[in-house]
């Protein structure tokens, strides 16, 4: 099932005109009208309306519509991690955008992206390890991929598409400080000095820095910089909080989009997309063993 994004400036307009020439796409919700759709969008779950398994043409698609401004502002801050983490991985851009407010969100998430999985890998890797590392974030924490994705998902992402990886982050591995690219040798060095996790600190999304402090900081109140200086002095603690506070973030949108899913999508179409994601994780789990 090809998976599609929408990205729109007024969604309620979007919905309302969609639904005069796709009602079926919709669930029982369509009856409430475009403004309706569009406040469910907007309120719940990660901010993005899907209309699941929908025939176009030959093919079996979904596709969900998200507000512009939404977009921007989980490219930059991660408050979901839903759509920035799906923009770190192979995407085809059916039409570019003009506006260069979103053009430097996207150019954003994928640096910060980049920042993140420097903190979770050791001072040497290869780059398979680092877009393994980029693509599995939005993966962590996911209570699907305990039940329902296939477990070998993340590294059937990566590996197929390794030039698509270097190709989209070439630039960025040529410019960020603190590391040193062999692009001959596909092998990355990096500073893991008390400087270097700092300044990487700094660099995070803002909501990932909001919830790396507050599992860190333990409620007592300490400003970031200075749970920052405390963490940096200890990279496997750094390593730790900032995994946990990934999981956290996508565990939290997870379930939310997930049981938002059942009311978008419908409850018939929800059961039948969730056996072909279990269908998915068996014959994963089958070729692990086989092997």
């Amino acid at each position: 099932m090809i998976d599609m994004v929408f990205v729109v400036d007024d969604p309620a307009k979007w919905h309302t005109s969609n639904l005069v020439h796709n009602r079926s796409h919709y669930s029982m919700l369509g009856y409430s009208g475009g403004e309706c759709i569009a406040r469910i969008q907007d309120h719940f779950g990660a901010e993005v309306y899907y209309n699941t398994r929908v025939r176009c043409r030959d093919m079996l698609i979904k596709y969900g519509v998200v507000k512009t401004s939404t977009l921007i502002s989980e490219l930059v801050n991660w408050n979901t991690l839903y759509l920035s983490g799906r923009l770190h991985k192979p995407v085809q851009v059916c039409r570019n955008t003009t506006s260069k407010i979103l053009k430097k969100a996207l150019w954003r998430n994928q640096l910060s992206a980049v920042y993140t999985s420097l903190l979770l890998l050791p001072e040497e890797f290869n780059e398979e390890q680092l877009f393994t590392t980029i693509t599995g974030l939005s993966y962590s924490g996911d209570f699907r991929m305990i039940i329902g994705e296939d477990k070998g998902k993340v590294s059937n992402i990566v590996k197929p598409n390794l030039k698509y990886f270097q190709s989209k982050y070439a630039n960025i591995l040529e410019t960020v400080e603190h590391i040193h690219w062999n692009a001959s040798t596909g092998m990355i060095e990096q500073d893991k000095s008390r400087e270097c996790l700092y300044s990487h600190l700094n660099r995070l999304p803002t909501n990932l820095i909001r919830t790396i402090v507050r599992l860190a900081d333990n409620e007592q109140c300490k400003d970031n910089q200075t749970v920052f200086r405390k963490l940096a002095k200890d990279p496997q603690c750094c390593t730790h909080y900032v995994n946990k506070a990934v999981k956290r973030i996508v565990a939290y949108s997870s379930i939310t989009q997930s049981v938002k899913g059942i009311f978008t999508g419908g409850i018939q179409k929800s059961i039948m997309y969730s056996l072909e994601k279990l269908k998915k994780m068996l014959k994963g789990g089958k070729r692990e063993n086989e092997s």
